[in-house]
């Protein structure tokens, strides 16, 4: 899809088959992830009979863009997706918005909820609705991780000198903790096929890692006005994500009538760590929010 003088790949799979069965619209983490992960729902398309889109947005996979660190902000993903459901045709949709998606989402149904006419639901997996609050629940993770990974990360966040070999070492042990795929090399394939990463779309947007949001959505804070939502919205999380307990009960105390499934076993795409009983209720509230 032509955007902004450059081009979004996306992915289709599954048909529209005139069965009332709304497309499955898919928003990737990061930012600067790619679609890839979101392969795992395929079955969903013959096991519901319902057409899903993902693409990988400006900035990585496929649409890979670098040098252009004025383009990664929410105006320009948000824009994006708008581009991409007019592009498409997805005039009725379901979305589904993982990490940095799920942010998006709320985005979307805050500072866009005049354009949200044809969504049938929202479908927030490990979002959050505040980057303040996502880094205190990071650095309060930290604070049980061993003394010298502790010093570490204090250390690079004093200096800001994010480089080092104990530094790299206490993030990767932060992000096994509670990113990490649950079924490590078990997982699909994928899940583990190299990508194309957008490091500078995740540095100028988010921040040099999880727990410092310093780039242009550090200012990225919607708790007070999660009241605004109007589009039915599911919640899913996973016990040791990311996304904590707290972040996720944020969201659901905060949007009216919205459900949340939190998920044992699970870290932050529990889509993976739970793929069947995630697919399971997901096609269930697709289906009880079609009409």
């Amino acid at each position: 899809m032509p955007f902004m003088g450059h081009e979004t790949y996306y992915r289709i799979v599954g048909e529209r088959r005139g069965n009332g069965k709304a497309p499955l619209l898919c928003l990737h983490g990061g930012p600067g992830s790619t679609h890839n992960y979101f392969e795992v729902l395929d079955n969903v398309a013959d096991d519901d009979q319902r057409m899903i889109v993902m693409y990988d947005q400006i900035g990585c996979g496929n649409s890979y863009l670098d040098g252009h660190p004025e383009l990664w902000t929410k105006e320009t993903w948000m824009s994006e997706l708008f581009a991409l459901r007019e592009h498409l045709g997805l005039d009725e949709c379901h979305i589904i918005g993982q990490s940095w998606g799920g942010m998006m989402i709320v985005c979307y149904g805050i500072d866009y909820k005049d354009q949200t006419k044809g969504v049938k639901s929202f479908i927030i997996s490990s979002g959050h609705p505040s980057s303040s609050m996502w880094e205190r629940e990071g650095l309060r993770r930290i604070r049980m991780m061993p003394q010298d990974m502790q010093d570490a990360i204090n250390t690079a966040l004093d200096t800001g000198n994010f480089s080092g070999e104990a530094y790299d070492r206490a993030v990767d042990e932060y992000m096994a903790r509670y990113c990490d795929f649950w079924l490590g090399e078990d997982v699909s394939e994928c899940c583990k096929r190299p990508k194309k990463r957008g490091d500078e779309a995740y540095v100028e947007g988010w921040g040099p890692n999880e727990f410092s949001p310093t780039g242009s959505l550090r200012d990225f804070e919607y708790i007070d006005r999660l009241g605004e939502i109007q589009v039915p919205s599911l919640i899913m999380s996973g016990i040791s994500d990311l996304c904590s307990p707290l972040i996720a009960k944020t969201m659901h105390d905060g949007i009216k009538g919205s459900e949340w499934i939190l998920w044992e076993r699970a870290r932050h795409t529990c889509y993976v760590d739970r793929h069947d009983d995630y697919c399971t209720e997901l096609i269930r509230w697709m289906n009880e929010h079609d009409g």
